[in-house]
């Protein structure tokens, strides 16, 4: 407790104490909640602790950052960049009008939340999302369209090969259900009107054809939708730069 200057009397019971000479109104005011605390009004000398005060005393240099900084990737730019036009294996590929695709499906690096290893693909079936793990803790997300009810698969798998404009042939009991489809019974060459798109990374799980695919399609619309046979499609641009980032032997983890 602070002693009175030498030359004040102490007061007798009663008296008041002329604050003026011992406190300036500043430290009264901004000291009242640290005296409320500390019992000055009992004249308390029990000495607190910062447990007992419940203060956070942690370094804030040693606090882990919320979530890690985002990678810079010279493919992921702008929309109007990353679904341009553009000239792939002798096609054409059209713009997309992107404005017109959400901007939660569009192509991005987001953080790893997936916990799978780097290098897996992690195709999310209700999110439609598509996630690329990075290492560093980054993804590489990237919309998609899926398989409509009793159409789809889960699991873990892997990409077995990948081909660039792939032929695509309809399984017999799709062409049961469209007829129509009997003219590709023996494949349909690969182009910008094929179902399958720029590129088609087939999965396998325990050394067996799964009938699934990731691959590309025309239909940007799509993206987002349950509307396929069971495949995973994505926009042609962002097939492509997919598959330009796998090895063609990536583990698939489809939940």
């Amino acid at each position: 407790m602070r002693e009175l200057p030498q030359n004040l009397t102490p007061p007798a019971n009663g008296d008041a104490i002329e604050t003026e000479h011992l406190y300036s109104r500043r430290f009264v005011l901004s000291g009242a909640g640290a005296m409320a605390l500390l019992g000055i009004a009992g004249c308390s000398t029990a000495t607190l602790e910062l447990p007992q005060l419940q203060l956070d005393d942690t370094v804030t240099g040693s606090v882990r950052p919320i979530r890690p900084a985002i990678s810079v990737d010279k493919n992921i730019t702008g929309p109007d960049v990353m679904y341009a036009a553009l000239t792939d294996g002798g096609f054409e590929v059209p713009a997309v009008p992107y404005q017109k695709v959400k901007p939660e499906f569009r192509r991005q690096i987001v953080v790893n939340e997936t916990g799978e290893a780097p290098g897996t693909i992690v195709v999310h079936l209700q999110e439609r999302k598509l996630y690329l793990v990075q290492e560093g803790g980054d993804a590489i997300r990237y919309g998609v369209g899926i398989g409509k009810d009793g159409f789809r698969w889960s699991g873990r798998a892997n990409i077995q090969y990948g081909k660039e404009w792939p032929t695509w042939t309809p399984p017999p009991e799709m062409i049961q259900r469209k007829p129509e489809l009997v003219k590709w019974q023996n494949g349909q060459p690969g182009g910008l009107t094929n179902p399958l798109g720029a590129r088609a990374l087939y999965i396998y799980q325990d050394g067996k054809d799964t009938g699934y695919r990731i691959h590309g399609s025309p239909e940007w619309a799509s993206i987002g939708q349950a509307m396929s046979s069971g495949c995973v499609r994505l926009i042609n641009q962002d097939i492509i730069d997919l598959y330009s980032r796998v090895s063609k032997k990536n583990p698939v983890v489809v939940v």
